[in-house]
């Protein structure tokens, strides 16, 4: 390996470096050379990464000198699952209130947010918010105490209006609340009975009271097409753009977009052409299968910019949400197990094998064991009748595993892509219990075990924020200081491999970025200080310096930055990402 680099160096030397960045700590991820202090770019990719003097060497009359002053250099993150969505100001027809504990303390801000939007919306058209927290507005958000008034309900809503149909979506992006207005809209009673995958949490003689879990969400059909603010296809554009915008400043370089369809593709090739400062991998939503085997489009499909890189699946429901099917009881709700998923082993078994043998790779939303189970199942199924050699299919979230389950990922090499959202969502986590903490997004075991995973926000779920979901895996704890799972906790220097290897492994995209070495894409993050060397606490407050893609420089921190920008990510809620779950729709 040393006899590569010294070859790159020497045809860096006769050809000269584009721009050379000197005096810095830099964290390759690369294991032959996992530290260095200075690199080499040249054409867009790393041309040589060593020291100050050696780079030094590799300078011409033309060769652009970056002083990094002992700031450290990351790979760039790689988010490999979130849902953009497009950032308007307060005063745009097309913003989307933000409800969660950054804005909204407790209902009546709540209600209050929701009742300013009203009055700029002309009645009958849709008033939503977006990514309320149950947890975080001073009620208890146990579902069978719905008849003591202890968590949101449709009357609430009805306070900001009973002209307007309301939607609210909670912060797992699986849970709805509306007011009775959509209720008498959509013809749901107290005789409407729940649908399989979802349910209606219900008043004491039965009416349902507005909050609407999963599957149910589909009979809102009031929310369907009907009332809404419509986006013109260029505002999206704006918007979107401001959405990845705030990524870079952040040090996202890559970031995966969880779920869509030929027409949203569409978007993300505009936002590309618009010089988008991210480079895009795009899951094709589950229901676009037939249409995409069709045409022959498989998994890698695009270019450096934007790629096609997998069928999104859902099979299973929300951990934060607290609805993921459980193979034991949660904790603090006796006899409740979570909402099994509508689809069965057969049916999933099938949908797998179609997948499958259509050469794409599969990345499946589950997050309960027994969810977890099932996919499996189908995955070994799958290959078992025709084996496909490095299929990298993913569970996307896996969030409550055993020992079992692991093994099982391992052997059919899947990959697993977990959450790292203790800080926003570990006070959520009582209902799983001491047991299941201590393998509820298990990364040391999973790392240990020699199983490729990778980082996501689900932004936005969690932040889309890297250097917080890295504190959160190096510390286990949420906001409120309390640790869950702390078993799990992983070093500094793996949390970062996660967000930038594990990522490029995720997409196959692994020989083309997620370390700095020569002939790598020249993708990167300069923070301001080194994250092994501040207090674990304080990783979320680096300031990220400055971003690059290619080489060019994307994001540039103000000099009078003291802390990292924590931004809401405020516009229009597409929900979870998927075309068959949105239940607001915008013109795309």
């Amino acid at each position: 390996m040393r006899s590569i680099y010294f070859f790159l160096l020497a045809a860096s030397a006769a050809f000269g470096a584009d721009a050379i960045y000197i005096n810095g700590t830099v964290i390759t991820v690369d294991p032959a050379k996992p530290h260095a202090e200075a690199f080499a770019v040249t054409n867009g990719r790393f041309s040589a990464v060593g020291s100050t003097a050696e780079m030094r060497r590799l300078a011409t009359p033309s060769t652009k000198v970056v002083d990094l002053k002992g700031m450290t250099v990351t790979p760039g993150f790689n988010d490999v699952h979130l849902h953009p969505t497009g950032v308007y100001g307060e005063d745009s027809p097309y913003y989307v209130p933000w409800l969660g504990p950054e804005k909204v303390h407790n209902m009546d801000e709540l209600v209050a947010a929701l009742k300013a939007k009203a009055a700029k919306t002309p009645a009958g058209q849709l008033v939503s918010g977006t990514r309320y927290q149950d947890t975080k507005l001073g009620r208890h958000p146990n579902r069978h105490d719905l008849d003591k008034a202890s968590t949101e309900h449709r009357h609430d809503l009805d306070k900001a209006s009973t002209e307007h149909p309301i939607s609210i979506s909670h912060s797992s992006g699986h849970i709805t609340v509306v007011n009775t207005y959509v209720l008498q809209a959509s013809g749901i009673t107290k005789d409407t009975k729940d649908p399989p995958g979802g349910s209606f949490d219900r008043e004491p003689d039965g009416t349902p009271n507005g909050v609407i879990r999963e599957g149910a969400r589909r009979l809102l059909t009031r929310l369907n097409g009907g009332g809404e603010a419509r986006v013109p296809f260029d505002a999206q554009v704006q918007g979107h753009l401001q959405c990845f915008r705030i990524y870079a400043e952040r040090g996202i370089t890559s970031a995966g977009i969880a779920g869509g369809s030929p027409q949203s593709f569409r978007l993300y090739e505009a936002l590309r052409d618009a010089g988008s400062p991210v480079r895009m991998g795009f899951m094709y939503s589950e229901n676009n299968f037939s249409a995409l085997q069709a045409i022959g489009l498989k998994s890698g499909f695009g270019d450096e910019r934007l790629r096609a890189t997998s069928i999104k699946v859902f099979h299973g429901n929300s951990m934060s949400g607290r609805t993921c099917w459980l193979s034991e009881e949660y904790s603090d709700q006796p006899g409740y197990f979570g909402i099994p998923p509508a689809r069965s082993q057969a049916d999933l078994d099938k949908a797998f094998q179609a997948m499958h043998d259509a050469g794409f790779q599969i990345a499946t939303h589950s997050n309960g064991d027994r969810e977890i189970d099932m996919v499996l199942t189908a995955i070994e199924r799958a290959q078992a009748k025709n084996p496909r050699p490095d299929a990298r299919h993913r569970i996307e979230h896996a969030s409550v595993m055993n020992q079992s389950l692991l093994d099982r990922a391992k052997e059919a090499g899947v990959i697993l892509v977990f959450h790292s959202y203790m800080w926003e969502h570990g006070d959520k986590l009582a209902s799983y219990g001491e047991k299941r903490l201590a393998m509820i997004h298990p990364y040391r075991t999973a790392i240990d075990m020699g199983i490729h995973v990778a980082g996501h926000s689900d932004s936005t779920v969690s932040a889309a924020d890297p250097l917080l979901r890295i504190q959160d895996m190096v510390t286990r704890k949420g906001e409120n200081g309390v640790g869950y799972g702390m078993n799990q906790r992983v070093s500094v220097e793996e949390a970062i491999k996660v967000w930038t290897l594990g990522g490029a492994y995720a997409t196959f995209e692994e020989k083309d970025k997620g370390s700095i070495m020569p002939g790598k894409l020249a993708d990167f993050a300069v923070l301001r200080k080194d994250p092994r060397k501040v207090p674990p606490d304080a990783i979320k407050d680096i300031v990220v310096d400055a971003t690059y893609i290619g080489g060019n420089n994307v994001w540039q921190a103000p000099r009078n930055a003291l802390a990292a920008i924590h931004h809401l990510i405020p516009g229009i809620d597409f929900g979870d990402g998927d075309e068959e779950e949105n239940l607001h729709h915008a013109d795309r």
